[in-house]
């Protein structure tokens, strides 16, 4: 189905509760919904909530084959507990390949042009393949997680390439203090990683622990901190780079 304005409300969909936002999108869309998480705590505590209002939503996921092992073990925890398959998305092993034999394996201390090249190959041409199998794309992420994404809306229909995708945010208004309550009140499995002092988590190496006071996402590529204006995002969420 081609979204449009006529076929849903965006203003009736940004006033709807999380639960209620995963039922719709499940209900209405079927497997052409889908939470598509790293595995951050909001990733987490959408699985959650999708196993009681909408059992069946599709969850995916971009394997960058360079992951934490205790993210490989979360996912096969998520898998037991909630009886679910998680569709792993790898990035082509030719364009690694060929990645790899030009700059390195570890290419992204080099330049920040290197390592968004990295983050292309390894994390948005795969997720570009994952959002090619949904018309809705469900995301976790949230308005107090940086500057850049605190503008972001629960609902907003937006430009992907040639096509035109519903991207739900379904707790875009919580606070981190919101996710870990409710982790806490449902016993809900989240990544270990949160116990070793990450508050941001992405690739072995790219990923680091975070210091009282820091940005959430100081941690990621923290070579480049001293550059102004990144936005550390890896380009998932604002479009690819190239090198």
């Amino acid at each position: 189905m081609t979204l449009t304005e006529d076929h849903l409300q965006l203003a009736d969909l940004n006033a709807l509760g999380p639960e209620d936002l995963l039922r719709w999108a499940y209900e209405r869309h079927g497997s052409r919904a889908g939470i598509v998480t790293s595995f951050q705590n909001t990733g987490c505590v959408m699985i959650d909530m999708a196993s009681r209002a909408a059992p069946g939503l599709r969850v995916l996921t971009v394997d960058t084959l360079r992951l934490h092992q205790e993210t490989y073990d979360l996912i096969a925890q998520l898998e037991e507990r909630y009886g679910i398959a998680i569709e792993r998305f790898q990035p082509d092993p030719d364009a690694v390949e060929n990645m790899v034999q030009r700059h390195g394996e570890y290419l992204f201390f080099d330049s920040k042009a290197k390592q968004e090249y990295c983050c292309n190959i390894r994390k948005v041409q795969p997720n570009e393949r994952a959002l090619g199998t949904v018309d809705v794309w469900i995301t976790g992420l949230r308005r107090d997680q940086s500057e850049y994404r605190s503008n972001i809306k629960k609902a907003d229909v937006i430009k992907r390439g040639e096509r035109t995708l519903l991207k739900l945010c379904p707790l875009a208004d919580w606070t981190e203090a919101d996710v870990w309550s409710y982790i806490r009140t449902h016993g809900t499995p989240y990544n270990s990683l949160y116990d070793k002092g990450y508050t941001s988590i992405g690739c072995v190496i790219c990923t680091t622990p975070t210091l009282p006071g820091e940005d959430k996402r100081a941690g990621r590529w923290r070579w480049f901190n001293h550059l102004e204006g990144d936005n550390k995002e890896c380009g998932i969420h604002m479009g690819g780079g190239g090198i």
